[in-house]
């Protein structure tokens, strides 16, 4: 293992300016602020909307470095991958705004007595519960459709990242009017007093757990909900899969952002008659990857983004291991620190292999047919995304048979532009991006008259 770092601590930049928790007490006041902005925001138009989101586009790209280097010092996230993440976003913003106008766009039916048009009007008060994985791009994916169908936004980014979020927001806030955005910092006790507001929709991506706390807290005022919860992605290696492409699909998916990504690759249900091959080549290639200071060029792999995630991998590891498994690279670390790990003889009774790891950690089982691995990769509460590699009608027929959102055939799971991000099973409750995700941050009314 190239590993660079103290052998205690994790390597972080500095932060000059962390924000503060905004007291519980003031949450209602957001919650007016937005209220008394809302109806003058959503009489702009979409269109309109769109634009000034879209106003903010130059303003992200100009801070790229500083959102990115406030990302990579509060969570880890190597420092280029972090400035790559803000950049995108400003690159995207003005695109994204206008996609979500188009959806909203008015939708004609008819037949031979009715005609009906379709309406995306405004909810009301949104609030976006946003995760430290990715500080930036999670918060764009929710806020701006909030924006654009005519929500004003209470945005709670995680009190892990809160100084590279609120830049983000800023840069928003800059081009918008007042009250329109705003940003309320906090822990689980300013999430859970958001949700109990007075409030209309809750957009959250987050665990699988705390997705289950806001359903549960939501359903007495029956908010509008969007979900993007936890996965447990499967990985499956057919026969006739061309075993370079597979690894190297594996070792980006598994460790990237240190496994700390929803559609990381968790489990690999490799072929028989590959897993020897796969096996070696995977090991070989996580020990190759450079672990450390996330501020250096040549780290492709940086800490854990706090102590506790990094004691929560390990738990799992150690717990495989008292059971059985064997690892075949990694296994430890140190402070914030867990190495890319590859574990054999792994089984579906083990933690690891139920529990969303959030960790550069990838697990290998051996399977004798597609059947077995379908059911093997079926076995979970998870449904988020899947990859299945192998030749494209044969990877084709299996992708169908998992039960996922998102299966990707030979590559990862993200699909063309335009297409949801979507869960099945207990990864999520709605979805995002598409028309069709679009429009859930929005009341649809049917307006029908006589021909």
């Amino acid at each position: 293992m190239n590993q660079t770092t103290p052998s205690t601590v994790a390597v972080r930049g500095p932060i000059k300016s962390r924000p503060k928790s905004t007291p519980v007490a003031e949450i209602p006041d957001f919650v007016r602020r937005a209220r008394h902005a809302q109806p003058a925001w959503a009489a702009l138009g979409a269109a309109e909307r769109a634009r000034l989101v879209g106003c903010a586009a130059s303003e992200m790209k100009a801070r790229a470095e500083e959102i990115g280097s406030l990302a990579s010092a509060e969570m880890g996230k190597p420092l280029r991958e972090a400035v790559g993440e803000a950049r995108y976003c400003g690159e995207e913003l003005a695109k994204a705004a206008e996609l979500v106008a188009k959806a909203l766009a008015p939708e004609r039916l008819e037949d031979e007595s009715v005609v009906s048009e379709l309406r995306f009007d405004a909810l009301g008060v949104a609030v976006c519960i946003t995760p430290w994985n990715f500080p930036v791009w999670m918060p764009q994916d929710v806020v701006v459709p909030s924006l654009v169908a005519g929500n004003t936004v209470i945005l709670k980014p995680s009190e892990k990242t809160p100084a590279s979020s609120q830049a983000w927001a800023e840069c928003l806030m800059a081009h918008l009017p007042p009250d329109v955005l705003q940003v309320v910092h906090g822990d689980e006790a300013q999430g859970k007093a958001l949700v109990q507001a007075e409030v209309n929709l809750v957009a959250f991506v987050g665990s699988r757990a705390a997705g289950k706390h806001i359903m549960r807290e939501a359903g007495t005022g029956l908010k509008r909900l969007v979900l993007e919860l936890g996965g447990k992605d499967a990985l499956i290696v057919l026969e006739d899969a061309d075993l370079d492409a597979a690894v190297t699909f594996a070792t980006r998916n598994c460790y990237r952002n240190a496994g700390q990504v929803c559609v990381s690759t968790e489990r690999i249900f490799v072929h028989e008659r590959l897993a020897a091959r796969f096996t070696e080549e995977l090991a070989r290639r996580a020990g190759a990857l450079v672990q450390g200071d996330p501020s250096a060029e040549a780290t492709q792999v940086g800490p854990m983004a706090d102590s506790g995630q990094a004691s929560h991998v390990r738990e799992l590891i150690d717990d495989a291991i008292r059971s059985g498994a064997k690892v075949a690279v990694g296994g430890s670390g140190h402070g914030d620190f867990v190495q890319p790990t590859v574990l054999t003889g792994v089984t579906s009774a083990m933690r690891i292999m139920r529990e969303e790891t959030f960790g550069p950690v990838a697990c290998i089982m051996i399977v004798a047919s597609d059947d077995e691995a379908v059911r093997l990769a079926n076995d979970s509460p998870y449904g988020l995304g899947g990859s299945v590699f192998g030749e494209r009608e044969h990877a084709m027929r299996v992708a169908r048979a998992l039960e996922t959102g998102m299966v990707g055939i030979n590559r990862g799971c993200g699909g063309a532009e335009g297409a949801p991000w979507v869960g099945a099973k207990e990864s999520g409750f709605g979805y995002l991006r598409g028309t069709g995700g679009h429009r859930q941050f929005a009341q649809v009314r049917v307006i029908s008259a006589a021909r």
